[in-house]
C-alpha cells in the first residue's frame, strides 16, 4: 500500500511539473535538431559490396572466407587505399600531428567495414562524406585484393613452376641415358624390338634346322642375333620398358607443369562480387530521428530524476535540516 502511495506522489508530482517537463523536452528535441544538421555533423554516404573469394585455396583449418577477411584487413590494402585517395587530407589530419598514423588508422577503421556474412560471404563498406568517394573505395579494396592475392599466388607458383622445371630435367636426362643405352644395344648388338626379334630368330633357327631354304637363311647373322639376344635380351626389356615408364612419367609430369604456368602466367581474379558498389543518392549518418528521438527520451528522464531530487529536498532534507538546527540552539 506503501507503494501504491508512493506512485501516486510521484505521478502527482509529474503532473503538477507538467509544463516544464514538457518545454525542457520540447528545448532538448529542437537543439538536437539543430546540433544534428548537417551545419553541426558532416553527413555520410554509405557504398557497400558483397563479394565471395575464388580461385583460392585455404590454409589449415580457416576456411576460403576467413582466409579473404585477413587479407582484406591487410595493412598494406589499408595503406595502399589510404595512398591512393590521400585520406590524410581527405580527412583533413595534421601529418605533424604526434599520434598522426593512430589517429589516421583510427578513421580508416571507423568508416571502412570488412564482415563476414551469414551466408559465408563478405560484406566491404565505405562510409564518406562523398558518395562517389565512397564507392570508389569499395571497388579500390577489391582491385588491391585481387593485387595481393595474385602476389601471393605468383610466388607461389614460381616456386611450384621452378621445381617442375628441375623435375622435368631430371627426367628428360633420366630418359636420354636410358636411350642411349637401348643405341647401344640397337648398333652394337643389333637388339631394336625383342618379341618381333625373337620371331624373327626362331624363323631362322628353324629354317636352318629343317633345311628349308637353307640358302636364303644368313646362319651367321641368325647365330650373332640369338647369341646377342640370349646375353642382352634381358636387359633390352628392362631398357625398353623403363623408357615407356619413364615417358608416362614425364608426360604426366609435364601436364603439371603446363598447369603451373598456366595460373603463373594468367591473370585471374580472386572475387566474384555478387552485389556491386554504387553512389549512394540518401546519406546514412547521421540518422537524425534517432537523435531526436534518443535526446527526447534522455531529456524527460533526466528533468524528472532533477525534479524527484529537488521534491525529496524541499519535503525531507530540508525539513530535517531545519529540525537539526533548532534542535541544535
Amino acid at each position: 500500500m506503501k507503494e501504491y502511495n508512493n506512485n501516486i506522489d510521484i505521478l502527482s508530482l509529474l503532473f503538477k511539473w507538467k509544463y516544464h517537463i514538457l518545454i525542457i523536452t520540447i528545448i532538448g528535441i529542437i537543439l538536437a535538431s539543430i546540433f544534428s544538421s548537417p551545419s553541426f555533423i558532416t553527413p555520410k554516404y554509405k557504398s557497400k559490396a558483397v563479394v565471395y573469394p575464388s580461385n583460392i585455396s585455404s590454409y589449415s583449418d580457416e576456411s576460403e572466407t576467413e582466409q579473404m577477411l585477413q587479407i582484406l584487413q591487410s595493412r598494406d590494402i589499408k595503406d595502399s587505399v589510404i595512398k591512393m585517395f590521400n585520406l590524410p587530407k581527405h580527412y583533413e589530419l595534421d601529418s605533424n600531428y604526434k599520434y598522426f598514423y593512430t589517429i589516421l588508422y583510427y578513421e580508416y577503421s571507423k568508416n571502412v567495414k570488412i564482415s563476414k556474412t551469414l551466408y559465408e560471404s563478405v560484406e566491404i563498406s565505405v562510409l564518406d562524406k562523398d558518395p562517389i568517394i565512397a564507392c570508389d573505395m569499395v571497388n579500390a579494396i577489391i582491385y588491391f585484393y585481387n593485387k595481393k592475392v595474385r602476389i601471393l599466388h605468383n610466388d607461389k607458383y614460381r616456386e611450384v613452376v621452378k621445381m617442375y622445371k628441375n623435375i622435368l630435367a631430371f627426367k628428360k636426362a633420366s630418359i636420354d641415358s636410358l636411350e642411349a643405352e637401348l643405341h647401344k644395344l640397337s648398333t652394337e648388338y643389333g637388339l631394336i624390338d625383342f618379341e618381333s626379334q625373337v620371331i624373327e630368330i626362331t624363323k631362322g633357327h628353324l629354317k636352318t634346322i629343317m633345311g628349308t631354304d637353307r640358302l636364303n637363311v644368313n646362319e651367321d647373322e641368325v647365330k650373332r642375333l640369338r647369341e646377342n639376344m640370349e646375353d642382352k635380351g634381358g636387359e633390352l626389356i628392362t631398357l625398353v620398358e623403363s623408357i615407356r615408364q619413364e615417358a608416362r612419367t614425364y608426360a604426366d609430369l609435364k601436364l603439371e607443369y603446363e598447369d603451373a604456368v598456366r595460373f603463373y602466367t594468367d591473370v585471374l581474379t580472386y572475387t566474384n562480387i555478387i552485389t556491386p558498389p554504387f553512389p549512394a543518392d540518401k546519406k546514412s549518418y547521421p540518422v537524425r530521428w534517432l537523435i531526436v528521438l534518443f535526446t527526447a527520451f534522455s531529456t524527460f528522464v533526466l528533468t524528472v530524476i532533477i525534479i524527484l531530487i529537488i521534491n525529496k529536498y524541499k519535503t525531507q532534507i530540508k525539513p530535517q535540516l531545519k529540525h537539526n538546527q533548532v534542535s541544535n540552539k
